[in-house]
C-alpha cells in the first residue's frame, strides 16, 4: 500500500513501479453515484466523432460561403494554394495546442480547462491578459458575424420566393433587422444550456446542416459550370481596369486572405472541445485524430466551394454565394440551403459563445461561492432542466448586445475578413507555438525554434495586412449604410 502511494506521488495515479506503464484506475464515484474523472468532475464521454462534430460545426460556418468570392480576388493559382496553406497551418498548430491540454504527463497531468488556462500554465500572467483580449474579442465578433450571416440567409429565403413569383428583375430587397432580432431570441433560449457537454446533440445537427448547404452550393456551382453559363475567370483573379482599380485589387485580395483565415478559425475553442473527451486514451491523441478528420473534411468542401463557385460565376461572383443571388432556381433548393445555414449557425453561435459564458460564470462562482444568485439551480420541467439566475441574466445580456452590434454593422465580407485577421495569428499560431516551445523546452536559435518563429512572423504579417484591408472595407461600407433604414 505504501509503495503504491509512493508511486502515485512520484509518477501519478495509475502508473506501475517503473513509472513507465499506465494502468487504468477504477472509476471514482460522486456523492450521487455518478462516475467522476481524475479531477473530480463528472466523467467525460466525448469521442473522436463527437469532437470532430464540434470541430466541423465550428469550422464550416459562414466562411464557406465567401470562399468563391475570395478565390475570385486571388485567382486560379493563388486562391486554391492559399486554402491548402491555411489548412496545413491550422492542422499543425492545432496539434501543438492539443499537447497543451494537460501540463506534464499527457495521461495524468493537470488539466487546463480552457484556452486561457493553457496559456496561464505555460506562458504566465501577462500573456494571459493579452490572450484574453484576443480570444474574447474574437469570440464576441464571431457571435456578431454569425448573427449577420443567419439574418442574411433568412432574408434570402424571402427573396428567393419573391424572385420566383415576380421575376428576377423584381425589387425583392428587405430589412435584415427583423431576422437578426428573431435569431437573437432563439439564441437566448439555447444559451441556457449549461455547457459544451449539453451541446453534443446540437453540434451533430449543426454539422449535418453544414454538410447540406455546402453540398448544395457545390452542386449548384457544378451544374452551372457544366451548363456553360459561366463568368470570365483568370489565373490572377479580378482584373485591374475591368473589374477593379489597382487600389481595390490590393485591398480586396487582402480581405480575401482574412476571409479564408476566418473560414479556418476554431483554435480558440479547441481546448474547450478537448475537455469533453474521455480518457484513456490520452485526450491529445483523440483530439489530433478529430482535428485531422475535421480539417481534411472541411478543406475538401472549401476547395470545391471556392473553385466551383469561381468557375460558375467568374470574377463577378457574389460575396455570399447562396444569398448574393447568383442562383435563382430551383428556388425551393435555395430556400432549403439557407434554412440549413440558419440552423447550423444556431449551433455554431453556441459553440463559440460557451467559452465566454463559462469564463464569467466560473469567475463569479469563485468570487461569491455562497451567493444564491450565482450558484443556485432552479429545477424546471419536472427536474429535467435547471435555471440559474446569473446564467439567465448574463447570457441574455450577451445575446442582446451581440444582436445590436450586428444590426449596426451588417457587412458580411468585411466583418468576416476582420475577424479572421485579428484571430488567426494570435490564437491559431502565436500562442500554440509559444506554448509548445515552452513545453518541449526548445532552445533559442535552434533550427526548430527558428522555423516556428518564422511561421509565426509570416502569419503575423498576413493578419496585419488583412485587418487593415477589412477596416478600410468597413469604413467604405458605413458611408452608404444607415441602421434600420438600408435594405439588402
Amino acid at each position: 500500500m505504501t509503495q503504491d502511494l509512493e508511486m502515485a506521488a512520484r509518477h501519478g495515479p495509475g502508473f506501475g513501479a517503473d513509472g513507465a506503464h499506465y494502468y487504468p484506475q477504477p472509476p471514482r464515484n460522486g456523492a450521487g453515484g455518478e462516475e467522476l474523472d481524475d479531477d473530480g468532475r463528472k466523467k467525460r464521454t466525448g469521442t473522436v466523432w463527437t469532437a470532430s462534430a464540434h470541430i466541423i460545426t465550428a469550422v464550416i460556418g459562414s466562411g464557406v460561403l465567401s470562399l468563391a468570392w475570395s478565390t475570385a480576388q486571388l485567382g486560379w493559382v493563388v486562391g486554391p494554394l492559399t486554402l491548402m496553406i491555411f489548412a496545413f497551418i491550422t492542422y499543425y498548430t492545432s496539434s501543438l495546442l492539443a499537447d497543451c491540454y494537460r501540463s506534464g504527463n499527457q495521461l495524468t497531468g493537470k488539466r487546463n480547462y480552457t484556452y486561457m488556462d493553457a496559456v496561464a500554465a505555460y506562458l504566465g500572467r501577462w500573456q494571459v491578459l493579452s490572450c484574453g483580449v484576443f480570444q474574447y474579442v474574437n469570440l464576441v465578433g464571431t457571435a456578431v458575424g454569425y448573427t449577420i450571416t443567419a439574418s442574411i440567409s433568412a432574408a434570402a429565403v424571402h427573396k428567393a420566393n419573391c424572385f420566383h413569383k415576380k421575376g428576377h428583375a423584381a425589387d425583392c430587397s428587405t430589412y435584415d433587422t427583423m431576422y437578426m432580432v428573431v435569431f437573437g431570441i432563439v439564441q437566448i433560449f439555447f444559451s441556457q444550456l449549461p455547457n459544451f457537454s449539453d451541446l453534443s446533440w446540437l453540434s451533430i445537427v449543426a454539422a449535418i446542416m453544414s454538410f447540406s448547404y455546402s453540398t448544395i452550393a457545390v452542386g449548384l456551382s457544378l451544374a452551372r459550370t457544366i451548363s456553360g453559363r459561366t463568368g470570365k475567370s483568370t489565373l490572377t483573379g479580378t482584373e485591374i481596369g475591368v473589374d477593379v482599380d489597382s487600389a481595390q485589387k490590393v485591398w480586396l485580395a487582402l480581405q480575401a486572405l482574412g476571409n479564408i483565415a476566418f473560414a479556418y478559425s476554431y483554435s480558440m475553442i479547441l481546448i474547450e472541445i478537448q475537455d469533453t473527451v474521455k480518457s484513456p486514451p490520452a485526450e491529445n491523441k483523440t483530439i489530433k485524430k478529430a482535428t485531422l478528420m475535421g480539417v481534411t473534411t472541411t478543406t475538401a468542401f472549401y476547395m470545391l466551394a471556392g473553385c466551383l463557385g469561381y468557375s460558375a460565376f467568374g470574377n463577378a461572383v457574389p460575396g455570399n454565394i447562396l444569398t448574393g443571388f447568383g442562383f435563382y432556381e430551383p428556388y425551393w433548393l435555395i430556400d432549403f440551403a439557407n434554412v440549413c445555414i440558419v440552423v447550423h449557425l444556431v449551433g455554431a453561435y453556441q459553440v463559440f459563445s460557451q467559452p465566454i459564458f463559462a469564463a464569467l460564470e466560473t469567475a463569479a462562482a469563485k468570487r461569491w461561492p455562497n451567493a444564491k444568485f450565482v450558484t443556485r439551480e432552479h429545477p424546471l420541467v419536472a427536474g429535467r432542466f435547471n435555471v440559474n439566475m446569473l446564467r439567465l441574466t448574463w447570457r441574455t445580456a450577451f445575446v442582446v448586445v451581440s444582436t445590436v452590434l450586428a444590426i449596426v454593422m451588417p457587412f458580411f465580407n468585411d466583418i468576416l475578413g476582420f475577424l479572421g485577421a485579428i484571430g488567426f495569428w494570435p490564437l491559431t499560431v502565436y500562442y500554440p507555438v509559444e506554448m509548445y516551445i515552452r513545453q518541449r523546452r526548445i532552445q533559442k536559435y535552434t533550427t526548430r525554434w527558428v522555423a516556428l518563429q518564422l511561421l509565426s512572423f509570416l502569419c503575423f504579417l498576413v493578419s496585419l495586412a488583412s485587418a487593415v484591408a477589412s477596416i478600410e472595407g468597413v469604413t467604405e461600407s458605413l458611408k452608404h449604410y444607415v441602421p434600420f433604414k438600408t435594405k439588402s
